[in-house]
């Protein structure tokens, strides 16, 4: 499946910048050390306001998955591929979902290790994708 183009925006723009270099950024609280998704405003652990950006390592586990079966075609070439929406675990706790690409959804399975990578569809930013990590 195709993946849909984003636009940054004003809240949106270091998180891209990250992107566009193949950097995935969380948040992480300068008190505690604690660490957030992107999007967080506050600390998820203590309610901190003071976060900071940071690279996070790019190494996730699998928690959960949906396959959504690819559309019926009208041809008789093959059906298109379905498409993996997944929850992954960042190494530094926080979760992320994302199209999960370059996967067999028949040897999915809880802790199954995996990467993040970037695409870039036609005029959108870089989007963060999970990969099944090189073994």
């Amino acid at each position: 499946m195709t993946l849909a183009g984003v636009a940054r925006d004003d809240a949106t723009a270091e998180f891209f910048d990250g992107t566009a270099s193949g950097v995935y950024l969380i948040r992480r609280c300068t008190q505690h050390g604690h660490a957030s998704k992107p999007q967080a405003e506050l600390c998820s652990v203590c309610g901190s306001r003071d976060l900071r950006w940071e690279a996070a390592s790019g190494k996730a586990k699998l928690v959960s998955w949906v396959v959504v079966p690819g559309r019926p075609v009208d041809s008789d070439g093959p059906p298109p591929e379905p498409t993996i929406v997944a929850i992954g675990e960042l190494a530094e706790g926080p979760w992320m979902w994302a199209q999960l690409m370059k996967a067999d959804p028949d040897v999915l399975h809880d802790g199954m290790a995996l990467e993040i990578a970037f695409e870039r569809p036609p005029g959108s930013e870089a989007i963060p994708v999970l990969v099944p990590a090189a073994a």
